[in-house]
Formats: C-alpha cells, structure tokens, sequence
C-alpha cells in the first residue's frame, strides 16, 4: 500500500480547507458581478442526455449546446469534469450558424464501472471571459438483472496459461541445432567411424604366414618373369622369405646380409632353438646368394629355374611354420591383451582428440564473438542476466490511468491498491501501476490522481500555471523525502523541463543516490522522477535503478523515449 503523501504531494488538510473558506464579503461580490454578467450577456448554454439509467459499463451522451455571438470565444470543458463518472471520449465540436449567431454543441460519452447514483457535477463553460455553468445531473447505474430461473450459473473457471506469442527464438535454436550435428557428424565421419580397410591393410592384419603365402601367389600373377624382369622377381622373392623369417625366426632378418643370416640360422638350429633342417638352410642360402648375383652381379637365370626357386621358398615357409612350436595358452593371453591395450590406446586417442576440437571450436566461438560483440555480453548471454533478457525480451506498449500514460517497459506493470484517507476518498482518486525487480534493481511506477477541486460554491476551481508549478515542486520534495525514509543516502537533485515525443511538457526531476541494500552494504543508484499536471489531473513516472549493471541504462533510455500522453490532454495543456 502506497502514502497518500507519496503518490499527491502537495495536498495538506489545511490546504483543502482553504479551497472551502471564502469570505462573505467576497462571495457577495462574486454573485453581484455573476450576475450583472448574465444581463448584459447574449449568451445562452443548455444540456442534454440521452438517458439518466444504465446499465453497469453502459455510456450516457451528455451534449452541451451553447447559443453564442460570432465573435465570442467558447471553451468547452475537457478532461475528467465529470467526475464520479469516467468520460470515455469527447467528440469534436459540431458549430452550426443561426442567423447572427453561432449555436455551438459537443458531445461526451460518460460512464460508470460500478452500481450506485452518482451526480453529473455541473460544467464550467467559458464563453468570452464569461464563465456558465450546467445543472447538474443525478445518474442511476444498475447491475444486470440475471433470472437464474433461466440462466444457468457456472462457477468461475481457473487462470489458465495463455502462450507467449511466436517470436524467432526457435530459428536460433534450429540453427545451433544444426551447427553441432555438422560438428558431431565430421568428429564421427573422421575419428570414430571404422573405415573400411584398405588391401594392404587387410593384408597387414593376416597372420605372417598367410601373408607370406599371398604375397608368393602375387608374385606368380606379378608377370615379372613374362617380361623379363628377373631382378624385380627376385628382389620380390627374397623380400618375402627374409619379411617371414624376421617376424618369426630372427628379428634383424630384413636388415642382415646373406651370410650373416644363414649364420644366425645355423647358430639357432644348433642351439636347438629352431628345429630347422640343415637341407632347408641350404636351400635357402642358395637362394639367397642366386638373387645376390642377379641384383648386383647382373645374373639372369632362366625362368625354369626362377620357378623352382619360389616353389623351393615356398616349401620353407612350410617348414619353418612346422618346426615352429605353437603359442602356449600363456602367450596367447599376453597377445589378447596385447591387442586390447592397441584398442584402448587408440580409443583414448579418439576421445582425446574429439575432445580437444571440442574445446578449439568453443574456445574459438566465445573469441570471436568477444571480438565482435564484447566479451561481457557473450558471457552474460551464455550464463543468463535478468537486465539483458529484460532489455531483448518481447517489451509491452500499454496505457495506464485515465487520462492514459502510454509508455512500454519490459513487462507489464501491475495495478497496486493505494491507501487514501477516508476525508481525502470524495475529493481525490488514483491509479498506481509498477513494476519491481529485486534482481536488477528496475523500478518503474507509472500512477495518475485525479483531482476533484472547488470554490465556495462548489464549482470547479482552476489553477494557475503558477499553482501547477508549485504543485509539481512540493509533489517532487515529497518523493525526495519518501527516498531518505527508504534510506537512500547522498541525494543529488536536478530539475529541468521535459517534453514527450508527442508534445506534452512536464517537469523531470533526476540525479544520483545511494541505496542501502543492507545495513552496511550501499550501492549507486539513479532516479527519474516525470511530473504532468492539468486542471483536474496529476501524472507521474518514476523510474529508480542500480548503476552497477551494463544493460539498465539502455532500458531506462527505451522507456523515457516511449513516454506520451493523451493527445487530446496535449491539446489542453497547449491551449
């Protein structure tokens, strides 16, 4: 609940009362100067209404005619005259000439939200320098009747959640969607999709004597010695022989010279470690030394005899892998666990490298956006910030009050119930809307207070500009002091004029402050204060933020440049 004090500033109970007291002597002399007026005056005003009985929300056509000079100028009431009823909608003056007289008629639309009997208040009009005044005008507003004999009654169905209107959020998501399935899609197609094996590495995988046996087919469909190509043949056969005895005879088979590798196999049959036979050597030293002299010696054999020498090293390969005992189960093991170590190595490489080009593509996208768009703001946007979703949220353009403060924030503001004192309830209303944000410290209030203010006879009673000025100051010192009750501290003040897009001119009143978040923890804050004034109406807008945040004066700015007024208030205050 908001201060009467707070939100109207200026009204005081002696102030009220004074609007009351006038003396004897003076209401004499007004009524004395009234009417002499009226005999010297050509003028005549009268009132009509459509219908003195509606129904609730239900608008009256109250038309006032006024039968004047030529060259009289007429000023019709506007605003909100006709208080307790709301007027809706004041149609244009409709001016229609009477022989040497204007009759002049407007219309305006009143009505009325709750049940009751309310009186029409009379009207002022000006016509010269003049003033006349309506009857005033009693109005019954009825609730509507419902026959429940016939109506059905329903109980009040629950809030629902209404969906937030279509934006082109899911564009984005679809498009981030996309990015990381072609990234995911390449790591898979490059790093953990088994691809198909190539021959030589199919070949590769087969155990050395099969290997050494398809490498020997090969040489036979090769058509090395079709075309006499003796050294290649050769070369290709004694690579085969030295290859399989390397991976299972003697490991330095493929580097040792002819001599030395029939030595070393004479040592490990007579050391019983190969159970070679001494006629399988010498065939194969044969061999050997024959290839020697056709790749260094230029031999050339002839091709019966290159024939005989692959089917000689065909046979011991046969019978190395005889003589060779069979892995035991223990060797075995080590094997299989040998390999499985192969495939974990490789699968932690795999998981590596995926994720180390995880990291690359990320680290890479939060600089290049930090380049482009600042560091502050990609963390912000990845870590979530209540002022930034505020300040790139869907914003919400309304109107509050009657007369209606057009403004958009953020999000919508909220209707707050105000406490008025009961001897103020006859003479002021109000409306409050606001919107708080604890997080970010955003405080928009938008409110407008109606004023119901008369003479000595109960007369509407008009204030001079300089009553509005001072209004506005004593409305701006409350808000003030209404700031240091809350604790702010360090209050820097500054006033100047301000004027809405659309025209309407009021006071701004702004500076700096320190808020007090807790008992000893302060922080910097600033406050816009708008005051508006017209005869009969008081509207305000108070926006109060923290400093300490990136986004919020972007925000502040978008709400100041949105703020109008009525149009049709615009032209009265102008006037």
């Amino acid at each position: 609940m908001k201060s009467l004090n707070y939100i109207f500033g200026i009204l005081t109970k002696n102030e009220i009362a004074s609007i009351f007291r006038l003396r004897s002597s003076v209401f004499g002399l007004f009524f004395v100067f009234f009417f002499l007026g009226s005999l010297f005056s050509f003028a005549q005003v009268s009132t009509e209404i459509d219908t003195t009985k509606i129904r609730v929300g239900e608008q009256i056509n109250y038309k006032i005619k006024v039968e004047a000079d030529s060259l009289a100028l007429v000023v019709f009431p506007e605003g909100q005259t006709f208080m307790p009823l709301e007027n809706v909608e004041a149609l244009k003056i409709d001016t229609t000439k009477r022989e040497a007289k204007f009759l002049l008629s407007r219309i305006y639309k009143l009505t009325q939200f709750d049940s009751g009997v309310y009186t029409i208040p009379r009207q002022k009009i000006i016509i010269g320098d003049q003033p006349f005044f309506t009857d005033s005008l009693k109005v019954d507003v009825n609730t509507i009747v419902v026959d429940t004999t016939k109506q059905k009654l329903y109980d009040i169905k629950p809030i629902i959640e209404v969906e937030e209107s279509g934006s082109d959020w899911w564009k984005w998501v679809l498009i981030v969607v996309l990015i990381i399935a072609a990234i995911a899609f390449l790591l898979y197609w490059f790093i953990w999709r088994k691809k198909p094996l190539t021959e030589a590495e199919e070949i590769a995988l087969l155990p050395p004597y099969d290997r050494a046996k398809l490498a020997l087919q090969k040489l036979d469909e090769s058509q090395f010695l079709l075309r006499s190509e003796v050294k290649e043949y050769y070369s290709e056969l004694t690579f085969i022989i030295r290859k399989y005895l390397d991976e299972k005879v003697y490991d330095r088979a493929l580097e040792s010279t002819t001599s030395e590798l029939i030595t070393r196999l004479n040592l490990l049959k007579d050391g019983n470690q190969i159970p070679l036979s001494k006629e399988t050597i010498l065939h194969i030293e044969s061999i050997l030394q024959r290839a020697d002299l056709v790749k260094f010696a230029k031999s050339a054999p002839d091709k019966a005899l290159a024939e005989m020498d692959k089917s000689t090293i065909d046979k011991a390969i046969d019978h190395v892998k005889v003589s060779l005992p069979e892995p035991s189960e223990e060797e075995k093991l080590l094997d299989q666990k040998y390999k499985e170590d192969q495939e974990l190595k490789k699968k932690r490489r795999k998981i590596w490298i995926t994720v180390g080009i995880s990291l690359f593509l990320v680290i890479a996208t939060f600089i290049g956006f930090g380049l482009k768009y600042g560091f502050g703001y990609v963390k912000d946007t990845i870590i979530g910030q209540e002022s930034k979703e505020l300040l790139e949220g869907n914003w919400v353009e309304s109107a509050y009050g009657f007369p209606p403060i057009f403004i958009e924030t953020p999000e919508v503001l909220k209707r707050e119930d105000v406490e008025v004192p009961e001897e103020y309830k006859d003479k002021i209303s109000t409306a409050l809307f606001r919107y708080l944000s604890e997080k970010s410290g955003l405080d928009v209030q938008v409110s407008t207070t109606a004023f119901k203010i008369t003479d000595a006879q109960g007369q509407p009673k008009e204030l001079t500009d300089d009553e509005k000025s001072q209004d506005l100051q004593k409305t701006s010192e409350t808000y003030l002091k209404q700031l240091e009750a809350q604790g702010a501290k360090d209050i820097i003040v500054k006033r100047e004029k301000f004027t809405t897009p659309n025209g309407a001119e009021g006071v701004k009143t702004y500076g700096t402050m320190n808020l007090a978040l807790s008992d000893d923890h302060m922080v910097p804050a600033k406050y816009n204060l708008f005051l508006f004034r017209s005869e009969s109406v008081r509207q305000q807008i108070i926006l109060s933020w923290r400093t300490d945040d990136n986004y919020i004066d972007d925000i502040i700015e978008r709400i100041v440049d949105s703020i109008e007024l009525n149009s049709e208030q615009v032209e009265e205050e102008k006037e």
